[in-house]
């Protein structure tokens, strides 16, 4: 690849809304890697307000026709990610894709191939990885106090009992519905535990007044040495239940989703921020545990801090040392056949 000769990798977005303002502007601004060139907006002009140097394109053909941009981030649509993604490739972009990455894995698989033969490389937004929450649960995992793991639910529920303005999420379209929107946020998670499941059992419901999509979902994957675990994602949740729930032969640790992050960038806070990435006091998870003679031990474990930039770190050195990106091929592969299967 070519880089400027700083070594510093230009980049352009493809869209300007909540994503490319909250999740990837930021990161590309701050990380002395990058120089976020340009971005899409088709109307409302207003990158600009945040970062008064960047450049807005009216079309996604009019940045990809950019030649010094070197990669680019591919956050339109979940219908247009193939399309656009592919677009990017045949410019000779490196594309960093957010979820889902594409509707299908023979589309992704293509998609494979043809940065194999330009060279470029294929980068998956999946950040709830570096989630504060999530990262918890890995250290819990991690300590080995839960022992062998048997049963572990991860949930994502949201109330939003009317038909949202989104056609993208709302209309029976390519990769929309609830199952597409979290649904690979919550494999993803799963997957980079515990890799590719022995087996997998889905139901999806649709439960709002005159919804065209799904907006329930929820997914048992059988994984060796008797591991279950179950993904579950609704609309209709008043009371939000516990995200994280592990028992192991040793004990049990519960979480609530806490990562503050979107609200954070939303209200405009920067990275550099004491307090950006630390959850709100009360999140902290319980760890309860029992010894030899039964008696419980229960442990408030503080909250690590999240921070999605370790996410642009992985995509800066591997394209400029080489080094393997985390989320793999093989990951977006298993997650795909599930999601469309």
């Amino acid at each position: 690849m070519s880089t400027t000769s700083n070594n510093t990798i230009t980049a352009g977005l493809l869209a300007y809304g909540m994503s490319g303002k909250v999740f990837h502007a930021p990161f590309l601004h701050t990380h002395n890697g990058f120089n976020l060139k340009a971005v899409v907006e088709r109307s409302n002009k207003n990158a600009a307000n945040d970062y008064p140097e960047i450049t807005s394109y009216n079309s996604v053909d009019e940045l990809l026709n950019d030649s010094e941009i070197e990669l680019v981030v591919v956050n339109t649509p979940n219908n247009l990610h193939y399309e656009h993604a592919k677009a990017a490739l045949l410019k000779g972009k490196h594309i960093l894709v957010e979820k889902p990455f594409t509707a299908t894995s023979t589309q992704a698989k293509e998609l494979f191939e043809l940065a194999d033969k330009s060279g470029k490389q294929i980068f998956f937004y999946q950040n709830r990885r570096w989630d504060s929450d999530f990262a918890s649960v890995k250290k819990v995992l991690a300590s080995g106090k839960l022992g062998k793991l048997n049963e572990m639910h991860l949930r994502y529920d949201r109330y939003r009992n009317t038909i949202g303005p989104k056609a993208f999420k709302e209309k029976a379209i390519e990769a929309s519905g609830l199952l597409y929107d979290l649904g690979p946020h919550l494999l993803d998670q799963v997957i980079s535990l515990f890799g590719k499941p022995i087996s997998y059992y889905k139901t999806l419901g649709k439960n709002r007044k005159g919804t065209e999509v799904d907006d329930y979902f929820t997914i048992q994957l059988n994984y060796p040495d008797s591991v279950n675990v179950f993904v579950t994602s609704s609309m209709l949740v008043v009371n939000p239940q516990a995200a994280f729930v592990l028992h192991g032969v040793y004990g049990s640790f519960i979480k609530q989703r806490a990562d503050i992050q979107e609200e954070q960038l939303l209200a405009g806070m920067k990275l550099t921020d004491d307090v950006y990435g630390i959850e709100p006091k009360g999140k902290e998870g319980l760890l309860t545990t029992i010894d030899d003679e039964g008696n419980k031990t229960e442990t408030i474990i503080p909250s690590e801090i999240g921070s999605y930039l370790p996410l642009f770190d992985a995509v800066y050195e591997s394209l400029t040392s080489d080094k393997p990106y985390p989320v793999t091929r093989e990951n977006v592969i298993t997650q795909l056949e599930i999601l469309e299967s």
